[in-house]
C-alpha cells in the first residue's frame, strides 16, 4: 500500500488520548506533509497544560507512523495555543470630555451638513441614506453619521450589521455601503436593545462617534439627527463646526408647525440653514398615474421663500423607496422617478458649494 495521508491518518486514529478520543477524533493534527517516506506533523494542544499531557501520546504516535510500510522518518512538533487574548473593548456612552475654544472641525472632513427635522416621522433618516448615496454617486467621498442615539435606523436603511472593530478600544473603525463610510450606535448594540441613557451619556456617545471613528479623508459627512430640538442638536451644534443644516418636512401644516422649531433652534445656534426639502411631496399612483397631494403640496417651499432660505427640492411618496429603505438598499442606488429626485438634489447641493 503507498503512504498517503489516508493511511498516516488511519494510524493516527489509533492513538488513544489519557482523556478520552484520539488525536484525529479531537481534531488536534495540524500541517501534515508526506515527503517521500518522511512524516511531518503537528499536534495543537489547546493549553501549554494540554500539550505536557499529551507528551505520551505523542510518543505512541511516532512509534505507530514508523511501523507503516515506506516510513523512513517520523517528524512530529507539539504546539500550545495560550488563552485568546481579550479583544480591546469599546464603551460607548459616557460622559462627554471638556472642550475649549468653542465648535471644532473634525480632521479630514471638508463639509460636515447636519439633517433634521422638527418631529417624527416626516422621512428624515430616509433622506439621509438617500442623500448620501446620491453624493457617492456623483463621485463624493460621502460618510453617514447616525446620530439618532435612541432610535438608530441607518444600518437597516444602509443594508449593514456587523459590529466596528477597535483595534486598541479607543478608535472604531466605521462600515462602508454603498459608497458611503457609515457608523450608527445601533451597529455597537443588538437590533432589539434599548438605549436607557440620561442626557450626559447621549452627549457623551455623540462626542464618540464623531470624534473617535476613523472617518479618513471625506468631502462631506452627513448626520442624521433625531426628531426635536433636545441635547443631540444643543451639543452638535455647540462643539462641531458645521457647514450647515438640511431641514426636511412633510407639506402639511402639523409637520411645518414643527419644521419651524428646528429651524428656530438652528438660528439660536448660530448654525445656517442651508434649506429646506418637501419629502412625501407628490404620489403618482402605479395604475393609472393619477398624482395625489396626500400631505398637501407647497408648503415647504412658501416657508422656505417666506424665511429667505433656499427650497432644495421636492421627494416623491413611493412604495419603492419604503422598500428599498427596509431592505438596506437605497433608493437613490437606481434609476427611477425617486433616484433622479435624489440625484437633482446632490447635483444641486454640489453647485452650490454645499458638497
Amino acid at each position: 500500500m503507498a503512504l498517503d495521508n489516508d493511511s498516516v491518518m488511519t494510524a493516527l486514529a489509533g492513538v488513544a488520548l489519557p482523556d478520552g478520543g484520539t488525536l484525529v477524533s479531537r481534531d488536534l493534527i495540524r500541517a501534515l506533509v508526506i515527503d517521500g517516506g518522511t512524516v511531518r506533523f503537528v499536534i495543537e494542544a489547546a493549553t501549554p497544560d494540554q500539550a505536557r499531557a499529551l507528551a505520551p501520546a505523542q510518543a505512541q504516535a511516532e512509534t505507530a507512523l514508523r511501523a507503516l510500510p515506506g516510513v523512513t522518518n517520523v517528524q512530529a512538533v507539539m504546539t500550545a495555543h495560550g488563552p485568546a487574548p481579550k479583544p480591546p473593548s469599546l464603551k460607548i456612552g459616557q460622559h462627554p470630555t471638556p472642550q475649549q475654544g468653542g465648535p471644532a472641525p473634525i480632521n479630514g472632513i471638508d463639509r460636515i451638513i447636519a439633517v433634521g427635522s422638527g418631529k417624527g416621522g416626516v422621512g428624515k433618516s430616509t433622506v439621509s441614506s438617500n442623500l448620501a448615496v446620491a453624493l457617492a454617486k456623483q463621485g463624493r467621498r460621502v460618510g453617514l453619521l447616525d446620530a439618532d442615539i435612541y432610535g438608530p435606523s441607518q444600518p437597516r436603511m444602509m443594508g449593514v450589521s456587523k459590529r466596528p472593530a477597535s483595534p486598541d478600544g479607543k478608535t472604531i473603525i466605521p462600515l462602508q455601503a454603498h459608497g458611503v463610510t457609515v457608523m450608527s450606535i445601533g451597529l455597537m448594540l443588538k437590533e432589539d436593545e434599548a438605549v436607557v441613557w440620561r442626557g450626559p451619556m447621549i452627549m457623551g456617545a455623540l462626542q464618540q462617534l464623531l470624534t473617535q471613528v476613523e472617518w479618513g479623508q471625506l468631502d462631506i459627512l452627513i448626520i442624521d439627527l433625531p426628531p426635536g430640538t433636545g441635547d443631540i442638536q444643543l451639543t452638535l451644534c455647540q462643539r462641531t463646526q458645521l457647514t450647515g443644516a438640511i431641514v426636511v418636512s412633510t407639506p402639511q401644516d402639523v409637520a411645518m408647525l414643527d419644521a419651524r422649531r428646528a429651524l428656530d433652534m438652528f438660528a439660536k445656534l448660530k448654525t445656517p440653514v442651508l434649506g429646506l426639502i418637501e419629502n412625501m411631496s407628490t404620489y403618482h399612483c402605479p395604475q393609472c398615474g393619477h398624482e395625489a397631494h396626500l400631505f398637501g403640496h407647497g408648503g415647504v417651499a412658501a416657508e422656505a421663500a417666506k424665511i429667505g432660505v433656499p427650497f432644495l427640492g421636492e421627494l416623491p411618496l413611493e412604495l419603492e423607496t419604503r422598500i428599498a429603505g427596509d431592505a438596506g438598499t437605497p433608493i437613490a442606488l437606481g434609476d427611477g422617478p425617486a433616484a433622479a429626485a435624489y440625484a437633482t438634489l446632490a447635483a444641486r447641493l454640489i453647485a452650490g458649494g454645499m458638497a
